[in-house]
């Protein structure tokens, strides 16, 4: 697929560029609350896949995921605190698995080469 052919991802991609350039709190801090937000909504494993690069980027850690669930237990509730765990391992899982393969075109395309 190419960029044409994405064109809602397009969107998304650039309404994060300009919500994180207009944004005055720190990258760290706008991640943590990005995360926390999507803890709130019960949000799917593509939506933390979409912000896993900034949020590393930003130095954020396991432990602070931890943290970060913690504190918004008592708001959002025990239910959300664990479904995002899932979600969040599972976003996990499926970056591997792509990373796996896009490290299995790239020994095909060396083999090919040779």
């Amino acid at each position: 697929m190419t960029a044409t052919e994405t064109p809602v991802l397009n969107t998304l991609a650039d309404l994060t560029a300009l919500s994180m350039e207009r944004c005055t709190l720190a990258p760290r801090e706008l991640m943590l609350a990005r995360i926390a937000a999507l803890i709130a909504v019960d949000a799917p494993p593509v939506s933390y896949i979409a912000n896993a690069g900034a949020a590393a980027d930003s130095g954020i850690t396991e432990d602070d995921l931890q943290a970060l669930m913690i504190g918004v237990a008592p708001v959002v509730g025990t239910p959300k605190v664990v479904a995002a765990a899932g979600n969040i391992f599972r976003a996990l899982g499926f970056a591997i698995i792509a990373a796996e393969a896009e490290m299995a075109g790239m020994a095909e395309a060396a083999d090919a080469a040779q």
